[in-house]
């Protein structure tokens, strides 16, 4: 659609999973919906691109839990195929890493893990993840690293009532056509306006009437799917103020997690597949994906204030500094077989500003504040408003669905 109809049931802001999710399942019963998109592309931060060697994911890549992942059984009904082979992240085929550093790093992190386990399990009052790590252990700063792959965002900033609530059953799949790709193909049928940015959802009157780029629009009901940065920036405003909602946002911030991909050019003398870190002694540590599904690629990933204070440096930054940590696990001499392809920066992007959510300590219940419907007309969605499967696009794609049989059950 290029326009903008006089008047809808459902009005939807945002085309990422929940949106899709939301609009497929209102579509189902008959609801007349239109679904409004600041972008000129289906997915939000689900995004696959096409390159001469395969698709690569710049946003989600793996379907979590994926035995009990909704959108596994999407991804069959749509023909997209699934890769089940399980990564081993926790390895290491560079240098400068033995068998017995491994397995220690594996144990310190394991006992860490296990602890925020069994504090939250035994009811233990919030506090930050960072009071859990050994005082001066060895290996303090590689699992922070992992804290901000994982949550976006170092061990200090992260609720530890968050993190016991979230649920994985450890299945990790991939989809090689992209993850990003069956979310669009997911909405490839939905009615969706493009490159429209909603300012404005102005619920004083009769019925919600939305502000957008490309004038305005009036529903009987909006269920907003944007991320927490557009609230909590206030990016997206609401007439009467909500200011709960707003604080509830700022409660649950985007964390930043980034992407690198590389082409490996001819031979080299690198492992067919596999996993490396870029350092072993720092937080600043880019992690490697080497030949993801097989293809000529490397894909490596930074998270935190690391890839925050890359980002802003610029890909020229972000280049160099992955190609000096890739020489450092596996000799200098291979980054010179290595051909940039891109890089993402997802803080940077105006209608993200952030990878994926994280509690703040102390504000573990905010989720539920910021999924709570208003007044029976204005729902909200996505992965900040999953309890247990917060951070994932399934879990974004759950929350959508909810919102949409809250309002089915309203009519």
């Amino acid at each position: 659609m290029t326009s903008l109809p006089s008047s809808i049931d459902v009005a939807i802001i945002g085309a990422g999973a929940a949106g899709i999710a939301a609009g497929r399942r209102l579509r189902a019963a008959g609801v007349s919906t239109l679904v409004i998109e600041a972008r000129a592309r289906l997915g939000g931060r689900a995004h696959t691109l096409a390159t001469p060697r395969g698709p690569i994911d710049l946003g989600c890549e793996w379907l979590h839990s994926a035995d009990r992942n909704p959108l596994v059984g999407l991804a069959q009904r749509l023909g997209f195929a699934l890769e089940t082979s399980q990564p081993n992240w926790s390895a290491h085929a560079g240098r400068g890493f033995s068998e017995s550093d491994q397995a220690a790093y594996r144990a310190a992190s394991r006992d860490f893990w296990d602890s925020l386990q069994k504090a939250h399990d035994e009811g233990m009052a919030d506090r930050p993840a960072a009071a859990f790590l050994p005082q001066g252990g060895r290996w303090n700063p590689l699992i922070q690293t992992i804290s901000t792959y994982y949550n976006g965002t170092e061990l200090e900033n992260v609720s530890i009532v968050d993190l016991g609530r979230y649920e994985d059953t450890g299945v990790n799949w991939r989809l090689p056509e992209g993850y990003g790709a069956l979310i669009a193909a997911a909405g490839a049928d939905l009615p969706v306006v493009f490159d429209c940015q909603v300012a404005l959802v102005d619920h004083s009157g009769a019925r919600v009437r939305l502000e957008t780029a490309k004038g305005a629009v009036e529903a009987k009901a909006a269920l907003v799917t944007v991320p927490t940065s557009m609230i909590g920036e206030e990016r997206l405003k609401f007439r009467p103020a909500l200011p709960e909602k707003v604080n509830a946002a700022q409660s649950l911030p985007l964390g930043l997690a980034d992407k690198i991909f590389f082409e490996i050019l001819g031979e080299t003398d690198l492992p067919c597949d596999g996993h490396a870190f870029g350092a072993l002694d720092t937080i600043e540590t880019i992690s490697f994906d080497i030949r993801p599904r097989g293809l000529p690629l490397i894909g490596g990933f930074v998270g935190g204030e690391f890839a925050r204070r890359l980002e802003h440096e610029g890909v020229v930054a972000l280049e160099a500094e992955a190609r000096r940590q890739f020489a450092a696990a596996f000799g200098s001499d291979v980054p010179s077989a290595l051909r940039f392809v891109e890089a993402t920066a997802w803080d940077r992007d105006p209608f993200a500003r952030g990878a994926y959510s994280h509690a703040l300590p102390g504000k573990a219940d905010e989720r539920a504040t910021l999924a709570a419907p208003v007044d029976g007309r204005i729902y909200f969605a996505g992965e900040a408003c999953s309890r247990q499967s917060f951070s994932t696009a399934h879990g974004a794609w759950a929350t959508g669905i909810v919102a949409a049989e809250a309002y089915l059950k309203s009519v």
